[in-house]
């Protein structure tokens, strides 16, 4: 990417929501990535970014989390800013205000918003109601900043992005939706096997193959675990009951008793495939613990990459 074209992305981003990839165009989610990886060399070589010193990014946690809140926190401090830790209970929006007078108010004191929370209303609210960036931190329909990070890691790893297929075992959740809007926008190959009932947001689906037409890759949604992980590059898996599903976990691991990733499923896939998981893991349950910490698992590597996927979001948009 020349000089020319990285000034009029920067200058397209600054100030722009992150909310969900489909937001973003093909061209913007590649500089974000390669501008991770920038900031990442940068931190790595101990060479001074401090790009946004003096700014305040305020994170509001409805939900909680060790990555999102310590990669968040790290980062604000690496790009030279500080970050603002808010729970629920820190807000009058756990009292009753309005999100969009909590928006207006913290718009005035902060010069970014992270919101990790259920409902993905909330978030675009939150975002209509502000003056400033806000980034989507997590929602039960999507978790944008994971999949920067999990493409920038698989980048890093492969040396390529379009062309490579990555296989999702599990549930049709909000992991999903991301890492298929974004292999759609990136000319990936993405295969998703779901129990039946538990499949992906179908408009999501529409949408991804809309994409994948324009950017030539390919989406296959299947029930069939085997089907979607022949000859994969890429397989990853995720909790079968996320946080607020935990009354179904008994009737998830019935669902789902097919779909875990063992010795025996991943041998359907390229003899070089590389493992994933957004962390949390149940060992045993999802995936096998020969599969998560075999030689093929790169689950550290992606989840050091949410650091340096964010930082990259923070700086683009809040500079």
């Amino acid at each position: 990417m020349n000089s020319t074209v990285q000034e009029e992305m920067a200058a397209q981003l600054k100030g722009k929501d992150f909310l969900a990839l489909v937001d973003y165009t093909p061209e913007e989610i590649e500089y974000l990535i390669h501008y991770a990886i920038e900031l990442k060399r940068k931190q790595k070589a101990r060479e001074p970014h401090a790009v946004l010193a003096g700014k305040t990014l305020g994170m509001i946690f409805e939900k909680s989390s060790t990555r999102t809140r310590v990669s968040f926190e790290v980062g604000m401090y690496q790009l030279g800013g500080q970050a603002l830790f808010l729970s629920k209970n820190d807000l009058q929006l756990g009292r009753g205000e309005t999100v969009w007078d909590t928006a207006q108010t913290l718009s005035r004191y902060l010069d970014g918003i992270m919101i990790r929370t259920y409902e993905h209303r909330k978030v675009i609210d939150l975002a209509r109601g502000a003056t400033v960036p806000v980034i989507n931190g997590l929602t039960d329909h999507a978790h944008p900043c994971q999949v920067m990070a999990d493409y920038q890691t698989v980048l890093e790893k492969k040396g390529r992005l379009k062309g490579i297929k990555v296989a999702y075992i599990g549930d049709g959740n909000n992991m999903v939706h991301s890492l298929m809007m974004g292999a759609s926008k990136l000319g990936m190959d993405f295969a998703v096997a779901s129990p039946e009932g538990y499949e992906s947001d179908k408009e999501v689906i529409r949408q991804s193959k809309e994409n994948a037409a324009q950017t030539g890759g390919s989406l296959l949604v299947t029930n069939d675990p085997r089907e979607a992980i022949e000859n994969a590059d890429i397989i990853y898996t995720d909790v079968w009951a996320s946080m607020g599903q935990e009354a179904e976990q008994k009737e998830r691991e019935i669902a789902f008793k097919n779909y875990q990733v063992n010795e025996a499923l991943v041998k359907y896939a390229k003899q070089d495939y590389l493992f994933m998981h957004c962390l949390p893991a149940h060992r045993g349950e999802e995936v096998s613990e020969g599969v998560i910490d075999g030689a093929h698992s790169i689950i550290f590597d992606q989840a050091e990459n949410r650091l340096h996927a964010q930082k990259a979001i923070m700086a683009a948009t809040m500079i």
